[in-house]
């Protein structure tokens, strides 16, 4: 039952992001909200590293390596193609998560270095929730942007 309701969680996850993720495109990757805030590329690429790079902390085999995280908007995820990959990478690497973690392990702590120490079930729910603020951002940013930089 726990696989099931985390498989759902993470698919309705997917469905609910893909409305913002579907609408990007190369014209709008350079858009921003305003002049100090970052591209739709940016963060676009940002959501893909992090999806990724969160993986480190449930002990998975990840070769990203951050260039959006803590960094200025200087041109990362110009290119649409890298950034699609990297999402559709996260999702399948945390789909597979779940498919192979048996219901009792949800319940282990992991350290981290923004929450402290945390069952696994927290840090994935803070996966699902990173991604889909940053679609909020996206969908905001392409409903009222200006033009990039």
């Amino acid at each position: 039952m726990q696989k099931a309701v985390l498989l759902d969680m993470l698919a309705q996850n997917r469905t609910t992001c893909s409305f913002a993720f579907d609408q990007i495109t190369v014209e709008n990757l350079p858009l921003r909200l305003n002049d100090e805030t970052a591209s739709i590329g940016f963060i676009y690429r940002h959501v893909g590293e992090m999806m990724n790079l969160f993986g480190l902390f449930f002990g998975l085999p990840v070769e990203i390596q951050n260039t959006t995280m803590g960094e200025l908007d200087k041109g990362q995820g110009q290119d649409i193609k890298p950034s699609q990959e990297l999402i559709a990478a996260g999702y399948a690497m945390f789909e597979a998560y779940v498919e192979t973690t048996p219901d009792e392990a949800w319940h282990d702590t992991i350290e981290t270095p923004f929450f402290g120490t945390v069952s696994r079930a927290r840090l994935f729910s803070h996966v699902l929730f990173h991604t889909a603020h940053h679609a909020g951002q996206l969908s905001l940013t392409l409903s009222r942007a200006k033009k990039g930089l």
